[in-house]
């Protein structure tokens, strides 16, 4: 899986002029896409979907050791697990000392969140145009 960066991280990448440039831009519909795609392929596996649910339900940032507890996996199934997701931009680490604690990007969620808001709200507006009042009973 390819590292995937949010629209402000490869803004950031690009230079203090880029940054404040790409920051007030909107990213175009296939950007947004684009960037979507690695996140969503990393969340259609049970056991990182669960990962990312115990990490917004426990308080923002838990230890390794805390999914070694959770899953009834090896060690190193569950760093591959941890790595596919930070590689898909949805979490970030911090070590100390020995452990490393993983914590959700809340923008990369958000964006995600967003694009697929996006989506439902394009759909109601084409059912509604179309002489369809969205209703399937």
């Amino acid at each position: 899986m390819s590292e995937t960066r949010s629209a402000v991280t490869e803004a950031a990448a690009a230079g203090p002029g880029a940054a404040t440039e790409r920051a007030a831009a909107e990213p175009t519909a296939e950007e947004a896409v684009d960037a979507a795609v690695d996140a969503l392929k990393a969340l259609a596996h049970p056991v990182r979907l669960r990962m990312v649910q115990m990490l917004a339900e426990g308080g923002g940032e838990l230890c390794v050791c805390h999914f070694e507890e959770a899953f009834d996996l090896t060690q190193p199934t569950i760093s591959h697990h941890l790595k596919l997701l930070r590689e898909a931009g949805l979490l970030d680490t911090r070590r100390d000392g020995t452990w490393v604690h993983h914590r959700i990007r809340p923008e990369t969620m958000s964006e995600l969140a967003g694009l697929l808001g996006r989506w439902v709200e394009e759909g109601a507006d084409a059912a509604a145009c179309c002489g369809v009042d969205g209703d399937a009973s």
